[in-house]
């Protein structure tokens, strides 16, 4: 080969060097050393089947611990009451205590033997070398969130348009209909039980990275939470979310006093097609009716 052939071989070669690093591999850098960190630091927990399971568990106590400090806070401190959707009406410990135990009893009985059955049974999960790039990490996050958004706006819609799916399954999350934090996971078994199934599968229908299976599983916790934590912050999902397409804590507060409303769990457009959509106002929240402690125990 001639030496002007290889001269311009080697421009090629360094043009798309160029090219990759400055174009649309920029993107593929941008998680890659996150990814490999976690490769090299936590190889052996992050192919475990148990992880998810960890990872999920150890983000809803932590925000439900977080809000719990709040709510017990919020009676003294007016910085934090301010933000409550119901600053007349604080939370009491028998409410904390009753759910934290309906909490610990669901995840001894159904979480637990899940967890040791996947990891008896399930094979290690593959950690590829490469990380998802940042675009397609958001976007299976966004698209896992629209397909459980539909899967749980018809389950929701079912149990509570069919008397006995309501009374059997459903009405145990409705005994508060002021919900806190620990509200969120104050469900039947089978309630539990679905919704942690399509969080898993919903990632491997889709075939997500397992990077950004993670992501949507911590982030389904946290707004899971943030739905039921019964404050409206500044920085909360759905004040960030423009065009009221995000539920957020106000509407789901809204669906817990009247029920026939506010079925979706993330975005607003299948309460609006199906005519299920309300917004709440400020006297909802202050002039429901009810006692100064929080109303509980209703079906």
């Amino acid at each position: 080969m001639s030496s002007g052939m290889l001269l311009r071989t080697e421009a090629l070669s360094w043009m798309s060097d160029v090219d990759n690093v400055t174009g649309g591999q920029s993107q593929d850098l941008a998680l890659q050393p996150v990814w490999d960190y976690l490769l090299q630091n936590h190889h052996d927990h992050l192919r475990s089947p148990l992880f998810p399971v960890v990872l999920s568990i150890t983000t809803y106590f932590f925000l439900v611990g977080l809000y719990t400090v709040l709510d017990m806070l919020a009676p003294y401190w007016p910085c934090i009451n301010h933000y409550r959707l119901h600053p007349d009406r604080p939370i009491t410990w028998p409410n904390i205590w009753t759910t934290l135990c309906v909490t610990i009893y669901n995840h001894l009985l159904y979480i637990f033997p899940a967890a040791v059955a996947q990891w008896l049974w399930r094979p290690p999960t593959p950690l590829p070398r490469e990380a998802p790039t940042l675009w397609s990490f958001l976007l299976g996050i966004l698209g896992c969130m629209v397909v459980f958004d539909f899967q749980y706006y018809l389950w929701h819609l079912l149990h509570h348009r069919v008397p006995w799916l309501y009374r059997t399954f459903h009405a145990v999350h409705h005994q508060y209909n002021q919900p806190f934090s620990l509200v969120t996971q104050y469900l039947s078994g089978w309630e539990l039980f679905s919704v942690g199934f399509w969080a898993t599968v919903d990632p491997i229908l889709l075939q997500c990275h397992c990077m950004t299976t993670w992501g949507f599983m911590v982030f389904n916790v946290y707004v899971s939470t943030e739905d039921h934590c019964g404050y409206d912050f500044p920085w909360a999902v759905h004040n960030l979310v423009p065009f009221n397409l995000w539920g957020g804590a106000p509407k789901h507060d809204a669906h817990h006093q009247r029920p026939g409303t506010n079925f979706a769990p993330f975005f607003s457009h299948w309460d609006w097609l199906g005519g299920t959509h309300t917004v709440p106002t400020p006297s909802s929240h202050a002039a429901t009716g009810e006692p100064d402690e929080m109303k509980g125990r209703k079906d």
